[in-house]
């Protein structure tokens, strides 16, 4: 409520008369989310800590297609505690809520439309700042193994995870795996959402209406968001009766041949996504979620 009564305050005074029925959305950890009316047209202002993620969705705005529609942001600036961004409200169901039949419609569509995405040039993105281009910056190797060092935004990670010491030890294990498989692998990059679950997809009428939230892209591999569908299936069980690797074997059929490594590329996202969100439910103390996701990693590794 206390969040509630802060972002009135903030859209009356920023907004005014231009700005009326502010009604809270769904929220992640790193930000919270209010629809309202602006000028007579239906909005989302966003707060949050970190100005580079609302940078990260302005960003990505000028790359929004019909296969792939990402809504742009109007406007970031900084609020008394953090930063704000205002975007167009983007109408529908969000994905992970879409029952099998549903699924089945609009699965291959976001998977082509992933696909597409590479084709753009996203040299432009670099005047963000956010993106490595190809050569500068981390390999790919340097940046999954990262995932081992401390991080601004997990502070204390690895002591909590310490105080659970069999999800430590398959932590340990799975980078030791990283570090044996990554000499192998070549240089692919793109852009990665990295995050197409937790809400950010939007369908309407069995079509793709947008993918918001890209405040955790990167610059890497694009089998990534793959790697994230695979690696999260079977925490929906209404997908359970979902052939999600025969779509894709279909995809690939479709595009005529299977990414070069794909294999040995997959897997090493696989593991880069249970190692990081391992560290990452050890940060947030979901203990839980912590052996879950060490449990699956050692499916991988």
């Amino acid at each position: 409520m206390e969040d509630f009564i802060r972002a009135g305050r903030f859209v009356e005074a920023r907004f005014g008369e231009r700005a009326a029925n502010l009604t809270p959305l769904a929220s992640g950890d790193w930000s919270s989310a209010y629809s309202f009316i602006l000028d007579g047209e239906d909005m989302v202002i966003r707060f949050g800590a970190y100005s580079g993620d609302f940078e990260k969705d302005r960003a990505m705005g000028a790359y929004s297609s019909e296969m792939l529609p990402i809504p742009k942001v109007l406007e970031v600036g900084e609020t008394e505690s953090g930063y704000y961004a205002v975007s167009r409200l983007v109408p529908g169901k969000h994905l992970d809520e879409l029952s099998g039949p549903e699924i089945r419609v609009v699965l291959p569509q976001l998977i082509d439309a992933l696909h597409e995405f590479q084709k753009f040039d996203f040299a432009a993105t670099q005047k963000a700042g956010i993106w490595h281009p190809e050569g500068a910056g981390p390999s790919w190797g340097a940046w999954l193994l990262s995932v081992a060092q401390p991080r601004d935004r997990l502070p204390g990670w690895r002591e909590r995870l310490d105080a659970s010491p069999y999800e430590a030890k398959i932590f340990d294990a799975g980078i030791e795996r990283l570090r044996q498989l990554l000499p192998q692998l070549q240089e692919y990059r793109g852009i990665v959402h990295s995050d197409l679950l937790n809400r950010n997809v939007l369908v309407s009428d069995g079509k793709l209406s947008g993918v918001i939230d890209w405040g955790n892209a990167f610059y890497g591999d694009p089998l990534y968001d793959i790697a994230w569908l695979l690696y999260w299936w079977t925490w929906y069980p209404e997908w359970e009766d979902i052939d999600l690797e025969g779509i894709l074997e279909r995809h690939w059929d479709k595009y005529g041949d299977r990414p070069p490594q794909m294999e040995d590329r997959l897997l090493c996202c696989l593991i880069h996504i249970g190692l990081d969100h391992i560290a990452y439910s050890a940060f947030r103390q979901r203990l839980e979620d912590m052996r879950r996701n060490a449990n699956q990693l050692l499916t991988y590794i």
